[in-house]
């Protein structure tokens, strides 16, 4: 029998959906029918399992009155209402922990390309160019370099550990300093922008962090500064970065995440020394098999032992009711 009637929102990895088929009544709908969703089916609904694709909102919340839970794919769960789910004591879970090596990886992995032209340098390559003289010298490197990182959560810390063997100086912020972390704390991002040369985002979407990396936190981090973005595109305040690239306020950025993907402004597009990824931080099989694995163990846990695995910190619920 099954466990439980499932929303599933948009398409979901093979993994989770085989395995989500096997003990729950799963009604796969895509974002364009969500609006039009059965009220019947609406009121035997008890938990949405989804990603960033599809909002859970306020208005799906009241339509589904028998909701108990909503596992989030993902560490990010800005498309989830989570404070309304949680004044309707409905429980959210993301998938924390198994994605985190992966992101770190690829946040280096974009400073050093964006850092010393990586990717451009193997255009030049393929173009034939190279026949034609030597890829110019890069201007930057990461030698002496300072990194500031925004928002030293679990990412945040394996970048850190990882920017040390390259032999940076690591400065943070954040809502608090954090007990028994050595690292340089600063209480304002401008002024960790303006101790550093490096500024690493990995702080989370949300209405709190919104366009917080705005002009005037470009301009501290000054003409030798480079933006790396692993967490939301919402964070930086996109215009404001084309402008400081365009006009020499910082030099370069290397973003995986933007504010309206998958539409990436031409004007960054255009900008050579910029490095881009398609949102790519935890996109190995290895890592998204392990976080579709956490979802469905999350519903499981929820419905067989009555509390969730990884509930977000706004519904810390222990257990069902």
């Amino acid at each position: 029998m099954a466990l439980a009637e499932i929303l599933m929102l948009g398409r979901m990895l093979p993994i989770v959906e085989t395995s989500l088929d096997a003990d729950f009544t799963v009604h796969k709908v895509a974002a364009a029918d969500v609006a039009s969703l059965d009220p019947e089916l609406c009121a035997r609904v008890r938990a949405v399992a989804g990603g960033a694709h599809v909002p859970v909102n306020a208005e799906l919340v009241d339509r589904l009155p028998a909701l108990e839970i909503v596992a989030n794919f993902g560490v990010g769960y800005d498309s989830v209402d989570a404070r309304y789910c949680a004044e309707k004591g409905v429980c959210v879970t993301n998938t924390p922990d198994v994605l985190t090596e992966e992101v770190a990886d690829t946040a280096l992995g974009l400073l050093l390309m964006t850092a010393r032209e990586f990717g451009a340098a193997e255009r030049y390559l393929r173009a034939g160019r190279w026949t034609g003289g030597p890829y110019p010298l890069t201007r930057a490197t990461l030698r002496g370099r300072k990194l500031g990182i925004l928002g030293l959560g679990r990412i945040g810390k394996a970048i850190a550990a990882r920017a040390e063997a390259f032999g940076l100086e690591i400065h943070y912020h954040g809502r608090s300093r954090q007990q028994g972390v050595a690292y340089t704390y600063h209480d304002s991002l401008e002024g960790l922008a303006r101790a550093c040369d490096t500024l690493m985002v990995v702080a989370p979407g949300g209405a709190e962090t919104r366009g917080i990396v705005n002009a005037q936190v470009l301009k501290a981090l000054g003409p030798e500064g480079i933006v790396i973005n692993v967490g939301r595109g919402t964070v930086i305040d996109e215009a404001a970065l084309i402008t400081a690239l365009q006009d020499g306020t910082i030099l370069s950025a290397g973003l995986d995440v933007f504010e309206d993907e998958p539409r990436v402004p031409q004007a960054l597009i255009d900008m050579d020394r910029v490095t881009l990824l398609p949102h790519v931080g935890s996109a190995s099989r290895h890592t998204r098999d392990g976080m579709g694995r956490l979802v469905v163990d999350n519903l499981l846990s929820w419905f067989r032992e009555g509390k969730p695995l990884t509930p977000v910190a706004e519904t810390p619920f222990v257990k069902r009711g």
